[in-house]
């Protein structure tokens, strides 16, 4: 055969096999998971690195959040060892409506690693707004203003300044719990919040997923499983 199973289904159906988990995906191809789950961890790694190189740039949104449950024996609440900090923003236009946006896992919530967040994420000059966590205030360290607004004791829809952060964020845990029964976040949530990224930042152009997807992956260097299953490429 000049094409495998694999390579001629990919291509016919590369925008579904990007909202797939790997056990969907190996129903779908007829594969064994393994197969699968390296073709998923492909495509998600070469959309995270094409879209890393972006920054947000005017009015953002900025919020904390943890991500993750309970591991079966382990600790709850944040404490657990499957729960990862990470940080969500979200770019808006003059109307107010979001644009581009980033999300990104952080080692804390503490100054130097939201310092170092900004650096990769904002462009000087930006207008961040954020909750009270005092973490945020290093956004400063990189050029940004920032707005800090107390939310404490108030319903999210109670506050319009962080609406599109909130649904952000809340499309993407539904994102994780709709698609994939359970996930390893802390050793790869960066790979599926930089495929989350890619497709939310892609969102009006849908007609142009499919050769976007494929540029992203000729684009990025090679990713052999492992690699793939490396820590410190995950993160």
């Amino acid at each position: 055969m000049a094409m495998s199973r694999i390579q001629f289904q990919a291509d016919l159906s590369l925008p579904k096999f990007i909202y797939l988990s790997p056990l969907a995906l190996r129903r779908h191809l007829g594969v064994n998971y393994r197969t699968a789950w390296l073709v998923h961890n492909k495509i998600m790694q070469a959309m995270k690195e094409r879209d890393g190189a972006y920054v947000l740039r005017g009015k953002v949104q900025v919020d904390a959040a943890c991500l993750g449950g309970k591991r079966c024996g382990g600790k709850p609440g944040r404490g657990s060892e499957n729960k990862v900090p990470i940080v969500a923003a979200v770019s808006l236009d003059d109307a107010g409506h979001p644009r581009p946006m980033k999300l990104a896992t952080v080692a804390t919530f503490s100054f130097a690693a939201i310092a170092d967040w900004a650096q990769d994420s904002l462009s000087i000059g930006c207008e961040v707004i954020s909750d009270g966590l005092a973490c945020f205030r290093a956004v400063t360290e990189v050029g940004c203003l920032h707005q800090a607004v107390v939310v404490k004791g108030r319903h999210p829809n109670e506050l319009p300044e962080f609406r599109w952060i909130n649904t952000v964020l809340s499309n993407l845990k539904s994102s994780f719990s709709g698609t994939s029964h359970a996930l390893k976040f802390d050793k790869y949530a960066d790979r599926y919040l930089g495929a989350f990224n890619y497709r939310f930042n892609r969102r009006f152009n849908l007609a142009a997923m499919t050769e976007r997807v494929v540029h992203a992956i000729c684009s990025c260097d090679a990713r052999p499983e492992r690699v793939l299953n490396s820590a410190e490429l995950a993160s």
